[in-house]
C-alpha cells in the first residue's frame, strides 16, 4: 500500500482528524502523542473499522461521529488487512496458530492414512449401529474399554485376540442393550442387597446344572446352543451324521438340529422351571419398582437365564460388545487390518514431524532469544499439532541456577509473575498473529498502541527490534503510536526509513488533532538544535536550562550561580543581560567561541518576559515546541516568585534560601496567607508543574512534553494576574497615604 487516508470526526474525543500516510518512502510512521490527546482514540477507531464496529463519541454521545480508512484509488481498505496492537489484553489468543503449523506434504500423506481408516471406521459404527439400535456408538465403546483421553480405533484394535476368540454372539449380541444397561438398572444391579440375591440366584441354577442329564456349568445351555448352530450352519444333520448325548450315563442317538434343539430347550426349562429357583427369582422381581425397572422385569419374565450373567453387569457390558463386534466381523477386522497397515507409516510420519521445524516453533524461538523473563519457552505437542487439528501446547520451564522446574501451569505462571513478565507472555500471542500474516502473506496496517508500556528497558528494546524486523517486511505498514517521549526518539532512531518525515507528534488544538513533523534532528538532540539557533529568542532562553545543567556536572559554581540567577530572582536577577549569557556560554563550550548574540545589553529577565508575552497571545500551538513550553515555565516561576518575594517582604528570610527557592518561597507563603486558598492553588500548581521544565538535562525532558502548551499559558496568565492584583492594591494604598497626607 502507498496512501493511507485517515478521516475521523468526533470519535473518542477526537474532534476532527485528517491525515494522510504516505508508505511508498517508508514503512513505518512513529507518532508521539501526549496523554490524553489522541493515542488510544486513533488506536480504537482502527480497531473498530477492522471489526466492522460503529465508533462514536462516549462523552457526547449526540454527535455525530464518522470516519473513513482509504488506500491510494480512495477505496476503503478491507478490514482484514488492519491489525490492532493494545498496551495489553491479558486474555488475548491469535486465532490463526493453526496457520503456522501446516507441514503440507506431512499432513497430506498423514490425511490419506487417517482417511483409509476412517472410512473403515465409518463402515462399523455404521454395521453396529444397525445391530446395537444405538446412535452413540463410540461413546459407548469408550465408556467401556477406555477413558476420555483414549482413542477409539486403539481400542478397537487392542480387542482383535478377544473377538478372534470365543464365539459370544449367540450367548450376547441379542441382549436388549437399552434395557439391560439402563443407567438406573446398573446402578440397582450394583448395590444393596440385590447383589446377594442374585448371587444365590446363580448358585441354585449351577446346582441345577450340575444335576441336569446332560448340561454342566462348563457347557451349559448357551454352549449347547452354540453346538446346534455350528452344527446346523455347516450342514452336519443334513450330511446324515449323528452325535451321541450322554445322558447321564447313557448315550443318546441324536439324528437332527429338531431333535437337539428341542432337547436343549426341554432341559433349559426344566432348570429354570425350579420352585426354589423361580422362589429367588420372585424375591428379586418384587425389588423392581420404577419405569425403567419394569422394563427389566418384564425381560427378565422372557429371558430369565440371563440372570446368572447380571452378578457383573460391567463384565456383561464388555461381553455384549465383544459379541457386537463379532457379528460385524467383517467391518471390525477390515479396520483393524487398515490400522494396522498403517501404523508404520504413521510412526515415520510422525517422527519427521517432530523433527522438522515448524513457523510456530520460530515463534517461540523468537520470544526465547529476545525477551529476558524467568522462564523458557516449550512446544510440548508437536506431532499433534503439526499433523491433527490440536491446539499447540506451550511449557513453562523455569530455571534458577542449577535447578530446573517442571512444567508450570499458565494459569500459576501469571500469578507469581511481574507485570512487565505477564505483558512479555502477552507479546508472545501478537508475535503469533504477527508471523501467522507473514506466512500468508497477508498485506497488513499495524497499529501499535504503546505496546512497550510498563516494560523494563531490556524488553523495551526487544519490542523495538522485533518492530524493526516486521518492519523490513512489504508484508507491513506499521503506525506506532506512544507517550513514551523516550521509546519515540529510540524508534525513530531504529526503525524509520525515512527519518524526517515519518515521526510525528500529535497536537491538539481547541476543534482538531493535527500531526505535525518536529524534525529529526530536533528531536534526537534538541539541545544541539538550540545552541545552533541562539538567534532564536526562545531557543536562547530554554538552552539557560540546559546551560545551567552542564556547569553543575562540571562543578563550575560561578556559571552555575549566575545562569541560576536568570532562572529564579536573586539579588542579582534584575541587572544580568544577554551579554552576561554570551560570555558564560563561551566560557562553557569550547565550539562557542566566536558567539555573538543580538541585543547583548538587554536584561535576560525583560526577555524572558517579553517571549513569554508573544506566546501567550499566540493561541496556536504548533510543532513539538519544547523551547516554548521552557519558556512559559520559566516566565511563570519569575513571576510567582517576584509575587510572593513581594507579599512576604522578608530580605532576611530571603537570604537564607540557598536552594530550592520556589519550594521554600511557598512554604513560607502558605504560612503567613493560609487564608488566601485561591492564591495558593495556583502557586502550588506552578510548584508542581514548572520544576522538571526549569531543572532540564537530556534525560529528562519528557515531563514537559506531556504537558499542554495550553495548560502553561492558562498558568502563567494567572500568575500574571496576582502580580496585576497586587501593583494595582499597591498603588491604590500609595494614593490613599498621599490624599491623607495632604489632607493633613
Amino acid at each position: 500500500m502507498d496512501n493511507l487516508k485517515v478521516e475521523i470526526e468526533n470519535c473518542y474525543g477526537i474532534n476532527k482528524l485528517v491525515h494522510e500516510f504516505d508508505f511508498s518512502t517508508g514503512l513505518a510512521y512513529v507518532i508521539y502523542a501526549p496523554n490524553g490527546v489522541m493515542k488510544s482514540s486513533f488506536a480504537n477507531v482502527f480497531d473498530d473499522y477492522s471489526k466492522d464496529k460503529d465508533s462514536c463519541d462516549l462523552v457526547y454521545k449526540n454527535r455525530l461521529s464518522t470516519r473513513k480508512i482509504t488506500g491510494s484509488l480512495g477505496v476503503e481498505i478491507e478490514r482484514e488487512s488492519i491489525f490492532v496492537i493494545r498496551p495489553y489484553e491479558r486474555n488475548y489468543k491469535s486465532k490463526r496458530v493453526s496457520n503456522l503449523l501446516v507441514k503440507e506434504d506431512l499432513k497430506r500423506k498423514y490425511i490419506e492414512l487417517h482417511e483409509k481408516i476412517d472410512n473403515s471406521k465409518e463402515l462399523l459404527i455404521s454395521e453396529l449401529k444397525k445391530v446395537t439400535k444405538l446412535n452413540k456408538i463410540e461413546e459407548e465403546i469408550l465408556g467401556v474399554f477406555g477413558t476420555r483421553d483414549s482413542k477409539i480405533v486403539d481400542i478397537i484394535s487392542n480387542l482383535e485376540g478377544v473377538v478372534s476368540g470365543e464365539d459370544l454372539t449367540q450367548r450376547f449380541s441379542n441382549i436388549a442393550y437399552k434395557i439391560v444397561f439402563d443407567e438406573k438398572v446398573v446402578d440397582f444391579l450394583t448395590k444393596g442387597d440385590i447383589k446377594y440375591q442374585i448371587k444365590n440366584y446363580i448358585e441354585k441354577y449351577n446346582d441345577l446344572i450340575q444335576k441336569s442329564a446332560f448340561l454342566r456349568k462348563e457347557f451349559n445351555h448357551y454352549h449347547a446352543t452354540t453346538v446346534h448352530k455350528n452344527l446346523l450352519d455347516n450342514g452336519f444333520f443334513k450330511a446324515e451324521h449323528t452325535i451321541n448325548m450322554n445322558m447321564k450315563g447313557v448315550k443318546k442317538e441324536i439324528g437332527s438340529a429338531e431333535e437337539l434343539s428341542d432337547l436343549i430347550l426341554e432341559e433349559k426349562t426344566k432348570i429354570l422351571a425350579d420352585s426354589e429357583l423361580q422362589k429367588i427369582f420372585d424375591t428379586i422381581d418384587k425389588k423392581i419398582s420404577n419405569a425403567q425397572l419394569r422394563d427389566l422385569r418384564e425381560y427378565l419374565f422372557e429371558h430369565q437365564e440371563l440372570l446368572v450373567e447380571l452378578e457383573n453387569i460391567h463384565n456383561l457390558k464388555r461381553c455384549v460388545w465383544i459379541a457386537y463386534f463379532q457379528k460385524c466381523s467383517v467391518a471390525y477386522f477390515n479396520l483393524v487390518k487398515e490400522f494396522k497397515e498403517a501404523q508404520d507409516d504413521l510412526k515415520k510420519i510422525i517422527e519427521q514431524a517432530n523433527r522438522e521445524k515448524t513457523d510456530w516453533e520460530n515463534v517461540i524461538d523468537i520470544f526465547n532469544r529476545r525477551f529476558y523473563v524467568p522462564y523458557t519457552l516449550k512446544m510440548s505437542n508437536k506431532s499433534d499439532s503439526v499433523l491433527e487439528d490440536v491446539a499447540p501446547s506451550i511449557e513453562y520451564i523455569f530455571n534458577d541456577r542449577d535447578e530446573v522446574s517442571e512444567n508450570v501451569s499458565e494459569e500459576l505462571l501469571l500469578s507469581v509473575l511481574s507485570q512487565g513478565e505477564t505483558r512479555a507472555l502477552y507479546l508472545l500471542n501478537i508475535i503469533f498473529e504477527l508471523e501467522c500474516r507473514r506466512v500468508q502473506n497477508l498485506k497488513t496496517i499495524l497499529v501499535v498502541d504503546d505496546i512497550a508500556d510498563s516494560f523494563d528497558y531490556k524488553n523495551k528494546y526487544a519490542i523495538i527490534e522485533y518492530l524493526k524486523e516486521i518492519s523490513d517486511s512489504d508484508n507491513f505498514n506499521i503506525i506506532i503510536l506512544t507517550h513514551n517521549f523516550d521509546f519515540y526518539r529510540t524508534v525513530q532512531d531504529r526503525i524509520n526509513t525515512n527519518k524526517h518525515t515519518h515521526s510525528y507528534m500529535a497536537v491538539k488544538s481547541i476543534d482538531s488533532i493535527n500531526l505535525v513533523e518536529p524534525g529529526y534532528r530536533y528531536i534526537s538532540n534538541p539541545f544541539k538544535n538550540w545552541k545552533k539557533h541562539l538567534d532564536d529568542k526562545a531557543k536562547l532562553i530554554a538552552s539557560i536550562s540546559f546551560a545551567r545543567n552542564i556547569t553543575e556536572h562540571l562543578g563550575d559554581k560561578v556559571n552555575t550561580n549566575l545562569l541560576t540567577s536568570m532562572l529564579h530572582i536573586k539579588n542579582n536577577s534584575w541587572s544580568l543581560r544577554i551579554s552576561d549569557i554570551e560570555c558564560c556560554y563561551k566560557d562553557i563550550f569550547k565550539d562557542m567561541n566566536g558567539l555573538v548574540l543580538n541585543d547583548p545589553n538587554k536584561l535576560v529577565l525583560d526577555l524572558i518576559i517579553e517571549v513569554a508575552e508573544e506566546l501567550y497571545k499566540e493561541r496556536t500551538e504548533i510543532g513539538l515546541n519544547l523551547e516554548n513550553k521552557i519558556v512559559l515555565s520559566i516566565a511563570t516561576r519569575i513571576n510567582a516568585e517576584v509575587y510572593m518575594i513581594s507579599k512576604i517582604n522578608d530580605p532576611s528570610f530571603l537570604s537564607t534560601i540557598k536552594d530550592n527557592q520556589t519550594g521554600r518561597l511557598f512554604g513560607r507563603f502558605k504560612t503567613d496567607f493560609s487564608n488566601e486558598r485561591d492564591t495558593i492553588q495556583i502557586l502550588e500548581r506552578v510548584n508542581l508543574m514548572t520544576p522538571e521544565n526549569i531543572h532540564l538535562n537530556s534525560f529528562m525532558f519528557e515531563p514537559i512534553l506531556d504537558l499542554s502548551e495550553h495548560h502553561l499559558k492558562d498558568l502563567y496568565a494567572s500568575v500574571k494576574e496576582l502580580i496585576l492584583l497586587e501593583e494595582q492594591g499597591a498603588k491604590y494604598v500609595a494614593a490613599t497615604e498621599e490624599a491623607n497626607s495632604d489632607s493633613i
